[in-house]
């Protein structure tokens, strides 16, 4: 079976647009600022884009709102062509919780990770078609760690779900997560040394620690 060119796909969307002189709405899910800033570089010429932050796999809350704090700003002094918006989403980590009950010795990049994935992509599909919205994605695919494969499937379900476009993606292609690299020095924007979640902040400590014992 072929692999999907998902990167593709979206090259493809955007020049229909483009012939048909279109410039419609898209709902960005975002995980954190560094990963939209190359997303926002690249498709704020296309789409009228309002960011929508919902991450309630975040922990601790502080880190939370920090990653808010630094996507507004990003958005305040990122020049685009078009007008980017933003939407905060509600803080619910219970619902993290409670999808990663039984799951929490699971290494990132398993089923844990794709059970998020879809909570977090579902609200946002379930937000554009309420607000009407064109099409609806996620910058998540711009880092090397998520599976776009993954990503995609699971958009086009949700598409299907809620009757709204999903636009297909692989960020991380045309050097997007190096481009993501050089605009987060740019703007000096945070940039977290792990996923956001308490069992990838616990793997990342423990890494830490291993390193630092290596070195004794």
């Amino acid at each position: 079976m072929n692999k999907i060119n998902y990167d593709k796909k979206l090259e493809n969307e955007i020049q229909k647009l483009k012939k048909e002189n279109k410039i419609p709405s898209l709902l960005l899910h975002s995980c954190c600022a560094p990963c939209s800033s190359y997303v926002l570089e690249y498709l704020s010429d296309f789409f009228k884009i309002t960011v929508f932050y919902y991450n309630p796999n975040i922990s601790p809350k502080e880190e939370f709102i920090k990653r808010i704090d630094e996507q507004k700003r990003l958005i305040r002094e990122l020049p685009s062509k078009n007008e980017i918006n933003f939407i905060e989403g509600f803080y619910d980590s219970e619902k993290f919780v409670s999808l990663s009950k039984n799951l929490e010795r699971m290494e990132e990049g398993g089923e844990r990770c794709f059970k998020c994935y879809n909570l977090r992509l579902e609200e946002t599909a379930r937000l554009a078609k309420k607000n009407s919205f064109d099409y609806f994605t996620t910058t998540l695919s711009v880092s090397p760690y998520k599976n776009s494969d993954k990503l995609n499937l699971i958009g086009k379900s949700l598409s299907d779900k809620y009757g709204i476009n999903y636009l297909y993606s692989d960020f991380k292609k045309k050097n997007g997560y190096k481009r993501s690299i050089e605009l987060s020095k740019k703007y000096n924007l945070y940039r977290q040394d792990y996923c956001g979640c308490i069992y990838s902040k616990k793997a990342r400590e423990k890494h830490l620690s291993s390193l630092s014992h290596e070195n004794i």
